[in-house]
């Protein structure tokens, strides 16, 4: 299948937004794709391009303006930068899922969340009807679940030393509690990042 790769720029309240779009021929359903706390490094591309390639539209943001970090140092301070505005954060991934969502008005979409991103996930599927899957890698965040229409299935592993299995554990356990059609794996003798391949 041949897949089209575009960078696109949205305007986030003045400031602009690179977001990156992996689409298939004939506009598929939408999956929005939230990096960790690394950035929009290449492997969260091609994780947009193995969606496509999979008949998804696939769009994931860039946080940091072309940045990443390439080490914890760096991707804590890029990280800082961005999350210390809690509201510019926040409308930065509504503005990401709201183009999404205009390539196909009125269809549900997906989110996919790794770490600081799977935050940003739960936080957008708790509140959003229109999302109907969300898929989490290593993280996670306790928030109000009471109106979260989306099925949830995360991912854990065993050896984390930055989000231990209990939180996740916390997580499932007040989703399921507000109604929430969750499933958690737990993944044996991995650590934190185990899905990200670089």
């Amino acid at each position: 299948m041949s897949i089209q790769k575009s960078k696109i720029v949205l305007d986030v309240n003045g400031k602009l937004l690179n977001v990156y779009l992996a689409s298939p021929p004939g506009g598929r359903p939408g999956v929005l794709v939230l990096p960790s706390w690394w950035g929009l490094k290449p492997f969260f591309k091609e994780v947009c391009d193995r969606l496509a390639e999979l008949g998804y539209t696939a769009l994931a943001p860039d946080y940091y303006g072309g940045r990443v970090g390439n080490t914890i140092d760096e991707a804590k301070e890029l990280q800082q930068g961005v999350e210390s505005d809690f509201d510019a954060m926040s409308a930065m991934i509504q503005a990401a899922k709201d183009h999404l969502v205009s390539l196909r008005p009125g269809q549900p979409i997906g989110i996919v969340g790794f770490s600081m991103g799977t935050d940003w996930a739960v936080i957008t599927a708790a509140k959003e009807a229109g999302v109907a899957a969300t898929v989490l890698f290593y993280g996670g965040w306790s928030t109000d679940f009471s109106n979260m229409k989306s099925k949830v299935l995360g991912h854990y592993a065993e050896t984390d030393e930055w989000v231990p299995f209990d939180q996740a554990k916390e997580m499932e356990q007040n989703m399921k509690s507000a109604g929430v059609d969750v499933t958690i794996h737990l993944y044996p003798g991995v650590a934190h990042w185990f899905m990200e391949e670089d």
